[in-house]
């Protein structure tokens, strides 16, 4: 089984898409790979940009920063492409964002109580929102958010998860996969692995799943 790292990289490739030259993004900033920005040309040297095959020289990374920081931004990747564009491959582009990843986690790890103790669809939605927003976006503009979640109050904080600026099915997605958290703990409560091979129904194999629909029927989640 995947770990929800590896769920949550695939799932930016899905969201971002993926460009493996250098552009200019709708905000105007550098960006490679899977929606990575490039703060600087000093960023973009550190990564293992190929030209002709062989390994970008550093001059040529930082001389294709400066061209491209001078385009204008939010138009198509392909408008930025040159024969002279140093590239990232498909591989390079897969460890960079899960290395990135894996520095969000971290961060994730040392700020959130109890972090290691979240249901894995909670952690998708929070590697989201710190991939797009970064971590100071996320850490200070979220504080219902991340209270609710510290608390296991899940529906609390799907409410609160809303961004501004990417589309309605990403907000939707990170809302889903908080509420996941309802039912992994009514799972987790029950002694239900999730992981585990389905098993034969057992006598009034409903309990949990009354329980989950008790849950999403409270006012909170009631159409007004």
């Amino acid at each position: 089984m995947s770990s929800y790292l590896e769920l949550s990289s695939a799932k930016l490739r899905e969201f971002e898409g993926c460009v493996n030259w250098m552009y200019r993004d709708t905000a105007g900033k550098v960006t490679v790979g899977v929606g990575l920005m490039l703060p600087s040309a000093a960023a973009a040297c550190a990564l293992p940009f190929l030209l002709d095959s062989k390994p970008a020289h550093p001059q040529q990374i930082a001389e294709e920063f400066a061209r491209v920081s001078a385009l204008a931004p939010g138009r198509l990747p392909s408008f930025y492409k040159t024969a002279a564009s140093p590239e990232l491959t498909d591989d390079a582009v897969d460890a960079t964002l899960l290395a990135v990843l894996t520095e969000f986690d971290a961060t994730l790890r040392g700020k959130i109580a109890g972090y290691d103790k979240l249901p894995d669809g909670v952690k998708l939605a929070l590697l989201d929102m710190i991939y797009n927003l970064g971590p100071t976006g996320l850490l200070t503009g979220y504080p219902r958010m991340l209270a609710a979640i510290e608390g296991g109050a899940w529906a609390d904080a799907a409410k609160e998860c809303a961004r501004e600026g990417i589309g309605a099915a990403r907000n939707a997605w990170a809302r889903q996969n908080l509420l996941s958290g309802v039912v992994d703990s009514i799972r987790a409560e029950l002694g239900i692995d999730a992981a585990a091979e389905p098993e034969p129904p057992q006598p009034k194999p409903e309990r949990w799943f009354s329980r989950v629909m008790r849950e999403l029927n409270k006012p909170m989640f009631r159409k007004k």
